[in-house]
């Protein structure tokens, strides 16, 4: 009786690995976030905190975000067609998003500070720079690796489904972003 092993070809490998990962962030993020909502139902305060924040801002933001989300699901569309072009054009674009994102958010950042707004001004400070100041180094991880792969691309080389699998860790930056959004933003 001969043993059939399957091969796994790169494209599904770097899947499942991504996947992993996605699971573990969701864990990482579940816990984040649901230690914050047990927090602030326990507590009384957290209204006149969560006022400080500027809601037209962060919906900016959640626009920047889900452009990019557009774009990115772009880039792949043109890598299917086998359009480096379009995959350079897309990729570009998406860091562009993420650029601008992490730039109103550093905005943001800097008017709370000069306010006197710092994560030790109290519990909703805390959970605030730590819930988005963990997803601005996701969204600036996801920059670091569009931008190689818009590096390989303009070299010619094969970006294959490289594209595919930074464009499922993209979209789950922005699914996390969907979520903080009204629990900081609009719960007040």
């Amino acid at each position: 009786m001969a043993v059939v092993t399957e091969q796994f070809t790169p494209a599904r490998r770097g899947k499942i690995a991504l996947w992993w990962l996605i699971a573990s962030e969701v864990m990482i993020f579940g816990g984040a976030i649901g230690s914050y909502i047990m927090a602030r139902a326990a507590g009384p305060g957290w209204s006149a905190e969560a006022a400080h924040l500027s809601t037209p801002l962060a919906t900016i933001n959640t626009f920047v975000l889900l452009t990019s989300s557009m774009t990115m699901a772009m880039a792949f569309a043109a890598y299917q067609k086998m359009d480096q072009r379009g995959v350079r054009k897309f990729l570009l674009l998406t860091i562009l998003l993420g650029l601008a994102f992490l730039g109103i958010k550093a905005y943001e950042y800097t008017s709370h500070i000069m306010e006197g707004a710092v994560p030790w001004s109290g519990s909703f400070w805390s959970f605030y720079y730590m819930l988005t100041g963990l997803h601005a180094l996701h969204v600036l991880a996801g920059i670091v690796v569009n931008f190689i792969l818009l590096l390989a691309a303009g070299k010619g080389l094969n970006t294959g489904y490289r594209i595919e699998v930074a464009g499922l860790y993209w979209h789950f930056v922005d699914i996390v972003w969907i979520f903080l959004f009204p629990l900081l933003y609009l719960s007040y």
